[in-house]
């Protein structure tokens, strides 16, 4: 059993992350903002804190993240403002970032998009720019961080049913959410997959097959 903190804990992926990674036996602290949110962590099996990822400090964050076996990031502002973005899938993504590593946090696992390239080519001047340049900073960021680092890079995200199987041909395409949390939690249980950044859409390959592919 692992002590797992996951941060967005209310977003769709990381509540089935959540019920996942409990039912195998890790614990899982959920950082909530909203307090009203705490039930719905708890029936996932989560253990919800609350804290506002825009206002915590780099001393917040490795305050937070302290204890833990592993960080999981799947925070983001759901495509609210340029401004808003910034300061979570940035900016609070690069702190939480620096607070693992002074906390001595080793493992960090942050959930990304398959587009989070330098070269992503969304052009500055459409509203989705934000969004990807800041997940390409955060990811560039980790990578660096020295610490024991993956980057679960989903494409596109639906509410399908799982299948248990994905893969990645290059193209745009779409996955189901339920096959994106089956990704995070076999990723933070396989240590193998540490230094890797792991891209991948709907596809036949079951996941555990496909994560020791890639």
């Amino acid at each position: 059993m692992s002590n797992v903190i996951l941060f967005g804990g209310h977003g769709k992926v990381a509540l089935l992350a959540t019920r996942i990674l409990t039912e195998r036996g890790h614990r899982v602290t959920s950082v909530i903002r909203n307090p009203d949110q705490q039930d719905e962590v708890r029936a996932h099996g989560g253990e919800p804190r609350v804290a506002d990822v825009q206002e915590q400090s780099l001393t917040d964050f490795a305050e937070l993240v302290r204890g833990h076996d592993a960080v999981v990031w799947s925070a983001g502002a759901g495509g609210g403002s340029a401004d808003r973005t910034w300061a979570i899938d940035r900016d609070a993504a690069v702190l939480s970032v620096q607070g693992a590593a002074q906390a001595g946090v080793d493992r960090y696992v942050m959930v990304s998009w398959s587009g989070s390239k330098l070269d992503h080519g969304i052009p500055q001047d459409q509203d989705f720019f934000a969004y990807a340049q800041s997940k390409m900073i955060a990811d560039a960021v980790l990578r660096d961080s020295g610490l024991q680092w993956t980057v679960v890079a989903p494409s596109t995200l639906t509410d399908d049913e799982p299948t248990g199987s994905v893969d990645w041909d290059g193209s745009a395409s779409q996955v189901p959410r339920g096959d994106v949390a089956h990704v995070v939690a076999d990723v933070v249980e396989d240590p193998s997959t540490a230094g890797r950044t792991i891209r991948f859409n709907g596809g036949g390959t079951a996941v555990a097959d496909f994560l020791q592919q890639r």
